[in-house]
């Protein structure tokens, strides 16, 4: 600020909770695809289960990525207090404790919620079980389905319009999905 007064403008502090609460969504955005790998149907990466751990309280057998939804919920709390931040750059004159009651409580809490996510995504990513035949086994079920956007491409490629094309490949997609759907094993989506 050009000018110095005793009040700092709080544009800074809502600028670091913004950049925090990003963050804090980039470790939510790879908490969440650990969670979706980890579904029982899925199931093609799991977090570190240390001995005597339980899982679902409902399903002995299910093993619930309990740390992957801890960051998730703390990612929830740190893009929340972003918005006590952001309430703090209006101040009514010279500020009053509306302002600092909150602020205290909020920019700590992001700054060691934020760390703890950051422990927890160390943790997770070196202990990561991946299970690479299920992988492939998941890929499989589709039949190929999932590489029809390069046949549409290929197709394009070859002088067929994309609105041509298209038709060709949705057509053809579809009579794979029925086919999948109707297998003996039962549905596979």
């Amino acid at each position: 600020d050009p000018l110095s007064t005793q009040v700092i403008s709080r544009d800074h502090h809502a600028y670091l909770a913004g950049v925090l609460a990003t963050t804090a969504a980039t470790c939510e955005r790879i908490a969440t695809e650990v969670r979706n790998l980890q579904k029982t149907d899925t199931l093609e990466a799991e977090e570190p289960f240390r001995k005597g751990q339980k899982g679902s309280s409902a399903m002995p057998h299910k093993r619930n990525p309990i740390t992957m939804e801890k960051v998730c919920g703390l990612s929830r709390v740190v893009k929340s207090n972003a918005q006590v931040a952001f309430d703090n750059v209006a101040l009514w004159h010279e500020r009053d404790i509306s302002h600092s009651s909150a602020e205290r409580v909020a920019q700590a809490d992001s700054f060691i919620a934020l760390d703890h996510m950051f422990q927890c995504l160390i943790r997770v990513i070196d202990g990561l079980q991946l299970y690479p035949a299920r992988m492939m086994a998941n890929l499989n079920k589709t039949r190929g389905l999932i590489f029809s956007s390069k046949v549409l491409l290929a197709l394009v490629d070859t002088g067929i319009t994309r609105e041509d094309a298209y038709a060709i490949v949705q057509e053809n997609a579809m009579a794979t999905w029925h086919e999948v759907q109707d297998c003996v094993s039962g549905p596979t989506f």
